[in-house]
């Protein structure tokens, strides 16, 4: 995963997602670690967006944070706001495919707008089954293909989108990849009011490690 690098995509995403991660997104990233303690993994951890509700949830309870992001000028950003947030970070130089944790390591990992980045999200899936400790929680949130007319405007713009977008697939049917996993069981899933075309509808969620 050395050759992922957007520099450029980089700087752009925080600007242009400062909007929604004030206003629509707070209670989705809350969602993704309420409750959690023990062991916990972010995946792709991308410029820390998921960093101030990490901290915020280990100011309540005994909490150690782990997270991969392949990414280095992501990782970098990353890295900084755990620096701001006062929170400590195992953050590691990884994709999701090739996780570098022993089997049944974590209590819990939280994927925010991630799998529609990893080039292979079915060996990322395989991989978090098996760092995961069985009755430990995956918690999501993910855009996903849309359906009728929306489903093939998205295949169309998908081409051009990935690239301006950091590798972002728009026609990803990945709660469906969760669903069908062996080692998962799907325990909620609710379509959320955020998203924009041709990156919506987004669904957040949680599965269990059988």
């Amino acid at each position: 995963m050395s050759g992922v690098a957007h520099r450029l995509f980089a700087a752009l995403y925080d600007p242009v997602m400062a909007l929604p991660e004030r206003v629509s997104l707070p209670a989705h990233r809350r969602y993704l670690v309420d409750g959690l303690s023990g062991r916990v993994l972010d995946v792709g951890a991308g410029t820390g967006a998921n960093v101030p509700y990490l901290a915020e949830r280990a100011r309540e309870t005994e909490l150690s944070v782990h997270a991969v992001e392949p990414d280095p000028y992501m990782r970098r950003r990353a890295e900084r706001a755990a620096r701001e947030a006062g929170l400590s970070v195992d953050l590691r130089d990884a994709g999701a495919e090739w996780l570098p944790y022993e089997d049944d390591y974590f209590d819990a990992a939280v994927a925010g707008i991630v799998f529609c980045t990893i080039p292979d999200p079915a060996a990322a899936l395989d991989e978090l089954a098996r760092v995961l400790r069985p009755g430990g929680e995956l918690r999501f949130l993910e855009h996903v293909a849309a359906t009728g007319v929306r489903a093939r405007l998205q295949r169309l713009v998908e081409p051009v989108w990935k690239r301006v977008a950091g590798g972002c697939h728009v026609t990803r049917d990945t709660v469906g990849l969760f669903a069908a996993h062996e080692s998962f069981d799907v325990v909620d899933v609710e379509r959320t009011g955020f998203g924009l075309f041709p990156a919506d509808p987004f669904l957040r969620g949680t599965l269990v490690r059988r």
